[in-house]
C-alpha cells in the first residue's frame, strides 16, 4: 500500500517494524464487500494494496478465489506465512498494473486510492475497471473529508495532505467520488466508520469497453 519509492520504503519499514500491525479481524469495509460479492455471485476478487491479506480471509471465506498487489516484499511474505499458496501476490506497486491478463468479477481495493496522487487515483481506476469482466464490480474504500486528522499536516493540493510522517492522504467528498468514479460505472456511496469515516463507492461495468483517459 504505497506508490513512489518513498512510499515502497514507508511501508516496507511499517510491516517490518509493526508486522500484523492492523490484526487479523477483516475491515467491516471488507465484510460489507463480501456479502455485497456473495449476493453477486461473484468468483474470484483481485485486491490491491492487500497488506498481509487480513482483508483476503473474508472472501475466501465465502468461497471466492483472491488475487492480490502489494508493493511491501515483507507483506508479501507475512501473507505467504499465513495463507500458503492459496492466494497469489504479486510483489510490486499498483501504479505498475495490470500484473496479469485476467479478468476478475470482484475488486476491493481498500484504504488505497487515497494515498495516490491525482494522476495515480485516476490510473488507478481505469486498470481496475478494465480487468473486471462483464458485469462485474469494483468496491472502493476511501477516507472521507469528516475524518478529524481533515486539514491537519502538510498542505500539498486541494483536499490533500502529508502526515503521519510520510503519508500523503487525499480526502475524499461526494463530489471528488462522482469527478473520479462516474465514468467507471459508479453506482452507489454509502458512508461506513471504520477507524476513519469513509466512504464505500460501489461501481458495475455493464459491458465489455475500456476506460482510455
Amino acid at each position: 500500500m504505497g506508490n513512489t519509492s518513498g512510499g515502497t520504503e514507508f511501508w516496507e519499514s511499517a510491516f517490518t517494524e509493526k508486522q500484523e500491525m492492523w490484526g487479523f479481524e477483516p475491515a467491516k469495509s471488507a465484510i460489507l464487500t463480501s456479502d455485497f460479492f456473495t449476493g453477486k455471485a461473484v468468483k474470484n476478487v483481485f485486491i490491491p494494496g492487500i497488506g498481509y491479506g487480513r482483508n483476503a480471509q473474508i472472501f475466501r471465506d465465502k468461497g471466492m478465489t483472491v488475487t492480490g498487489i502489494e508493493i511491501s516484499k515483507t507483506a508479501v511474505e507475512m501473507a505467504q506465512k499465513h495463507y500458503g499458496s492459496d492466494i497469489t501476490i504479486y510483489h510490486g506497486s499498483v501504479t505498475d498494473m495490470p500484473f496479469d491478463d485476467c479478468r476478475y468479477d470482484g475488486i476491493f481495493c481498500y484504504a488505497l486510492i487515497h494515498l495516490l496522487d491525482e494522476n495515480e487515483r485516476i490510473k488507478l481506476i481505469r486498470d481496475c475497471y478494465n480487468q473486471l469482466s462483464d458485469n462485474g464490480y469494483m468496491v472502493f474504500a476511501v477516507i472521507s473529508k469528516q475524518a478529524h486528522t481533515y486539514g491537519q499536516g502538510q498542505f500539498i493540493s486541494k483536499d490533500r495532505y502529508e502526515m503521519f510522517g510520510g503519508v500523503k492522504l487525499f480526502f475524499y467528498d461526494e463530489a471528488s467520488i462522482h469527478a473520479e468514479f462516474d465514468h467507471a460505472g459508479l453506482f452507489e456511496i454509502t458512508e461506513v466508520s471504520e477507524n476513519f469515516p469513509f466512504f464505500l463507492v460501489k461501481c458495475r461495468k455493464e459491458s465489455e469497453g475500456t476506460i482510455k483517459r
